[in-house]
């Protein structure tokens, strides 16, 4: 099945100490690298999102504005 360009999904796992791995390619697409901050959103209803650590400062002012 063909992917809309630009949209992906992964599965992950979740261990014991309640971490999870993102997966290589993930980490390839997102420049994600050892020792990177990640900022995780969550909402009740609406689940988690990872978003892009470029947009930290924007979601900073959104949220503690």
């Amino acid at each position: 099945m063909d992917r809309p360009e630009g949209k992906y999904a992964w599965t992950v796992t979740v261990g014991t100490k309640g971490q999870i791995v993102i997966p290589k390619e993930a980490r390839d697409v997102f420049g994600i690298n050892p020792g990177d901050h990640l900022l995780i959103l969550a909402d009740v209803k609406q689940g988690m999102a990872i978003p892009p650590k470029e947009s930290f400062n924007e979601y900073f002012k959104k949220i503690f504005g």
